[in-house]
């Protein structure tokens, strides 16, 4: 008997709008994307510090099925890129569906059916849920101890403070990834006296960060449909050479990393140069892409500390060696919880498997996507995504058309329900962990891309094997109810 799928998505960043505008176009409309925040965008949506920038060029961070032609710089301000996904989202007729400000702390599966539950309240049924939540939103805190204790203004940069003003302050910043690294940058020439608290020091590749989009090459994009097209095209297809670094030992890999540590070199100061070498080999860690931290990390009102923080005292910041320094401000670009998935959310399974208990020796999922215990259950950039290595929108917009094969056969009549099986699971993960060896994640540093359990935690296959994985479900590797 036919009916129509009831779909929820909890979420509204980039993964969500993918997802939503995915459904519309294979002609599902009953859905409702709930979202936490009181915008859309996501990680664009939650951090808004100083400097923020994207590490993958304008032209290729975009969807498939929405090109952007007038960017304002080659790698897109964090605003632009909020706007981008607001448009998006307007352009395709996602608002309607869309309920800002409503977080969702709950679902349950019973009778065949998801039951969600948010924060004010409200409840949502559906028979189909998608958690499009992302890795980016929940900060990590350090528990640096005395952080009360501090007489300024201390917070975490995904939750930056616009009341304060950095002009001719003292500027802490404790944490040396993408984010420490652009508010080096940001902040440097505002502040009287800046200082980058250095646990680990970061491979930073030099690349044209703030250089402007030409007027001209944007109206020509605009004007050239078809060459907008064939130029995005051509550098999904360009982005290969990424996963040739990740994936496995070679001359990509080779050459990359020579640039990496060659790059050292355009810091003058010895000492210096030596406090920012890394002890591991480049883009083990997430890349940090910058054109303007080593030149800004030399001028002189800029100091980058190794010496591990004691604690946070009123005045300041005292590190082991017993020195206070004194600042007005301290921001903590301490990264997030990227493993949480869609936790702390409560979310129960068949037979009241919680996904707490279903992960209790560590996250996992059957091809990002699925996980048994969960029927007509999908993570959009679940465990083992390629964060690090394939275009995620794409990747995206593939799982979308995974999860609509389900909803047609829903349609259909052929099932109500529609669950991994453990085997197929387990199956995939012995395949990512025989593939991770050789990748440049497994080559002996610490970064948000290992697990609670140190295992990494991304996708070890080239983009061909995730579009085949991606094409059509396995009957073999589901349960179905009818």
């Amino acid at each position: 008997m036919a009916r129509e799928p009831r779909v929820v998505i909890i979420g509204a960043g980039m993964s969500g709008i993918a997802i939503g505008v995915t459904l519309k176009k294979a002609g599902f409309h009953d859905f409702t994307v709930l979202e936490k925040g009181s915008r859309v965008g996501g990680v664009w949506h939650w951090n808004t510090y100083p400097g923020l920038t994207c590490d993958v060029p304008s032209l290729l961070y975009r969807y498939t099925f929405a090109g952007k032609p007038d960017w304002a710089h080659f790698f897109a301000k964090g605003p632009d890129i909020q706007r981008y996904h607001e448009d998006v989202a307007r352009e395709h007729d996602l608002t309607g569906h869309i309920r800002l400000n409503t977080e969702v702390t709950g679902a349950r599966f019973e009778n065949e059916r998801w039951h969600v539950e948010t924060a004010d309240g409200t409840r949502f049924e559906a028979d189909f849920l998608v958690a499009a939540t992302g890795i980016l939103h929940h900060p990590r805190v350090p528990d640096i101890l005395g952080m009360a204790d501090f007489d300024g203004p201390l917070f975490h940069t995904a939750r930056w403070d616009h009341q304060v003003d950095p002009r001719g302050k003292r500027v802490a910043v404790i944490g040396t990834g993408s984010t420490g690294v652009q508010l080096t940058t940001a902040l440097q020439p505002l502040a009287k006296q800046f200082s980058l608290f250095q646990r680990t020091a970061q491979w930073v590749i030099p690349a044209p960060t703030r250089l402007p989009q030409p007027a001209a090459l944007s109206t020509l994009l605009r004007q050239a449909p078809r060459l907008n097209q064939a130029i995005f095209d051509a550098s999904l297809l360009a982005s290969r050479v990424l996963t040739d670094i990740t994936l496995a030992p070679g001359p990509a890999r080779t050459l990359a990393q020579a640039y990496a540590r060659a790059s050292l070199r355009l810091i003058r100061n010895r000492r210096l140069r030596a406090k920012l070498t890394p002890d591991y080999e480049p883009f083990c860690k997430r890349q940090v892409v910058s054109g303007e931290f080593f030149r800004a990390v030399q001028r002189k009102n800029v100091s980058v500390v190794t010496d591990a923080i004691e604690r946070i005292v009123p005045e300041g910041i005292r590190t082991a060696d017993g020195t206070v320094h004194e600042f007005d401000i301290i921001a903590l670009a301490t990264g997030f919880q990227a493993h949480n998935y869609m936790r702390p959310m409560r979310l129960t399974g068949r037979e009241g498997t919680t996904i707490d208990e279903a992960w209790e020796n560590g996250t996992f999922a059957y091809r990002m996507t699925a996980i048994p215990g969960f029927p007509n259950f999908f993570t959009v950039l679940g465990p083992n995504s390629p964060i690090g290595s394939v275009h995620l929108q794409y990747t995206a917009e593939h799982t979308g058309r995974y999860i609509i094969s389900f909803l047609r056969r829903f349609r259909r009549g052929e099932l109500t329900t529609a669950e991994v099986t453990e085997a197929a699971t387990k199956e995939f993960n012995e395949q990512v962990r025989a593939a991770i060896g050789p990748t440049v994640w497994n080559t002996g540093c610490q970064s948000w891309y290992l697990d609670d359990r140190g295992t990494v935690d991304l996708w070890p296959f080239d983009r061909k094997t995730l579009t085949r994985m991606l094409r059509e479900p396995d009957p073999e590797h589901y349960t179905v109810t009818v």
